[in-house]
């Protein structure tokens, strides 16, 4: 039996319009009925999480920041926030190259370390409430997710590969959309985060299905007993999922919540 289901967003849950689509909420509610949970597990952070789900949100869990926050029943249960010193590290390296730009961000804002019209937005990257900045990152300032936009796509493995061969001891990093990597703390992810979100519940792998179809969602469907991968997404993500279901312009998340709920019926 399933207790808790656990979605993307980008790509994923969300509707080609960037939107969650109105039966979601409907869902949620009829499935925490029936006694099953639901998280919304993104690189997204919390924030902004909220607004998409205004009309539930105090209805459900939350895995933001690539699980960096985490939030069950409205409280917090884990923030990890990045090291000083590797992210001074981090932007010391992006630095040597000159189509690699960074964006940190912390609860509420975005930190760029170069001009706005620099980065390209994309999907889940929107980059809210960015501040450009000129000085360097203070310690005060508690970043929870650090990003590198590559300007040129076709550079992206290459950039990948070489930050990973220069920061490997101190972040795992992800490619995300067309020119985007993802720079995660080690031992951070969606799966961790979908793990203490499950501890509070006290539910088990096997009762979990999750969703995704991006390579941040590898290590959570990796991790989950049921695990569903859009049929818009990579493939890599494709192959160790359970089962590929329709794209998110189809709804899949929605089809494959509403089994579930009439499986309970």
């Amino acid at each position: 039996m399933i207790k808790l289901i656990a979605s993307d967003m980008d790509g994923t849950l969300l509707n080609e319009n960037s939107e969650v689509p109105p039966e979601t909420f409907d869902l949620i509610m009829a499935l925490r009925e029936k006694g099953v949970h639901f998280a919304a597990s993104s690189g997204r952070r919390y924030d902004t999480l909220c607004k998409f789900f205004a009309p539930v949100r105090e209805y459900m869990d939350f895995v933001a920041s690539n699980g960096a926050q985490v939030f069950v029943n409205g409280e917090v249960v884990d923030r990890e926030v990045m090291s000083h010193a590797s992210l001074l590290r981090l932007i010391e390296v992006v630095r040597r190259f000159d189509c690699l730009h960074v964006a940190l961000s912390d609860r509420t804002h975005t930190f760029l370390y170069d001009d706005y019209e620099v980065y390209e937005r994309e999907i889940d990257k929107d980059l809210p409430d960015a501040h450009r900045i000129y000085d360097e990152l203070s310690p005060n300032v508690n970043i929870l997710k650090a990003s590198i936009y590559c300007d040129t796509a076709e550079y992206l493995m290459d950039m990948q590969y070489a930050l990973s061969r220069e920061l490997g001891d101190k972040f795992a990093f992800t490619p995300s959309g067309k020119k985007w990597i993802d720079a995660n703390q080690l031992g951070v992810t969606k799966a961790t985060g979908i793990a203490q979100v499950m501890r509070a519940h006290g539910i088990e792998r096997e009762a979990v299905m999750a969703f995704g179809d991006a390579m941040n969602d590898y290590e959570i469907l990796s991790f989950v007993g049921h695990s569903r991968a859009m049929g818009n997404a990579r493939y890599a993500i494709k192959q160790i999922a359970d089962k590929v279901i329709e794209t998110n312009v189809e709804h899949g998340v929605q089809n494959e919540m509403r089994k579930v709920l009439e499986s309970l019926s």
